[in-house]
């Protein structure tokens, strides 16, 4: 296992030339850090509101990106590392400089439009993640040109997962498990909330350096005790929050791996749960494998929403749902699509979801089981960690 290969950069070039072949689009150009990413296999490390970057894939020729100089070394890594996905990249300077090393572009705009104008594409149709901004004063340079705002039709690049990917999510779905396990031996009565999270997260930097040197892993571990947890980001005051005999708890595991993140949600009890966390914690676990029955190939999208839900109703739970099952998992963690509830289209093999339904009871706490999970004849659930009752009580 690794950073993602050039097999991936031919799989999204071909799902890329076909949407334009179908859009009559003669380039697709990428603003955004995360489309950027999707495209470069680059991580970005600059804010692209203050330093804006570009990639331009053209139907007919090589893709070529517009960075920043601050971005130098981090761009010789990468292609020393042989994880560079572009060869053509322009470089800019923010200030003024001595010698030739570097031209100084004070107009973003004006840089980028003499490239396409270079790039022959100065007649082109051009399609773009994100309408407005810097691109389109850019554009606007060029009146033959045209650019065309086409978020919804570049998101729909990243639902179907090539082999690759799930592979690299496997992996980091196997480390969030390892996570999991690790805050079942670390719930304990007092404990602060917030340096428990940071006491699993540092466990967890430690196994993936061991599993994944040199590679890019990013962290999040999370977690909610007690009342604070019936809102399902909390209360807004975790400094000083520890956790009390009779308290559940909700945690998010979440690592992204090479540019590809899961999801793994438990809930968990120090001490005997009450009879309401009882039934709240079972009616949260059938719907989230209802959930999970649901995403085969061929059932709409919604069906996984409907399936939990109506499980959370017959429960006596309708009113305690504040939020959709699910949401496309993949280069972000909040992926597309993202109104599941609300789209009725057949599902396709290879899209991974978020199966997270959620009830949240005022005073008591909330409940919800999440597992990243992958469409197809039988659903692939990548998060293994357990959640029967006894194994999610503690202390």
């Amino acid at each position: 296992m690794g950073f993602l290969s050039r097999t991936v950069f031919t799989y999204r070039r071909g799902l890329m030339d076909a949407l334009m072949d179908r859009m009559a689009w003669d380039a697709i150009a990428f603003v955004t850090p995360d489309f950027f990413q999707f495209g470069t296999n680059f991580h970005t490390d600059v804010q692209t509101w203050e330093r804006p970057i570009v990639l331009v894939v053209p139907r007919n020729g090589e893709p070529f990106a517009v960075m920043h100089e601050l971005s130098t070394n981090h761009i010789r890594f990468a292609r020393e590392a042989q994880r560079m996905w572009v060869d053509d990249i322009t470089m800019y300077a923010e200030h003024p400089r001595v010698g030739s090393r570097l031209a100084l572009y004070p107009q973003w705009p004006e840089l980028v439009a003499e490239l396409l104008k270079a790039k022959g594409l100065h007649r082109a149709r051009i399609a773009a993640d994100a309408g407005g901004g810097p691109l389109a004063r850019a554009v606007a340079l060029l009146p033959e040109a045209k650019l065309i705002p086409a978020t919804a039709e570049c998101r729909t690049l990243r639902f179907v997962k090539c082999e690759e990917e799930l592979a690299v999510m496997r992996e980091a779905a196997a480390l969030s498990d390892w996570v999991q396990d690790r805050y079942r031996e670390n719930i304990r009565e007092g404990r602060l909330v917030q340096e428990l999270d940071m006491a699993m997260a540092a466990l967890m930097a430690e196994e993936g350096g061991r599993r994944f040197p040199g590679q890019n892993l990013e962290i999040r571990c999370w977690t909610l005790s007690g009342p604070a947890s019936c809102a399902p980001h909390g209360d807004g005051q975790p400094a000083g929050a520890r956790i009390q005999k009779g308290h559940g708890l909700v945690n998010i595991v979440i690592p992204r791996l090479n540019g590809l993140v899961v999801e793994n949600e438990r809930t968990w009890f120090c001490g005997k749960p009450s009879e309401i966390q009882v039934k709240a914690y079972e009616a949260a676990t059938a719907a989230n494998e209802a959930a999970i029955e649901a995403l085969v190939e061929g059932n709409p999208v919604s069906a996984f929403d409907a399936a939990a839900q109506g499980v959370i109703e017959a429960a006596g739970f309708g009113a305690n749902i504040l939020h959709r099952t699910g949401h496309g998992m993949g280069t972000l963690g909040h992926e597309f699509p993202d109104d599941t509830a609300f789209l009725h289209r057949p599902l396709v093999a290879r899209e991974v979801y978020s199966c997270e339904p959620g009830i949240y009871l005022w005073g008591v706490g909330g409940f919800r089981q999440d597992d990243t999970v992958v469409v197809g004849k039988t659903p692939e659930v990548l998060t293994k960690s357990p959640k029967d009752i006894k194994s999610q009580t503690v202390g």
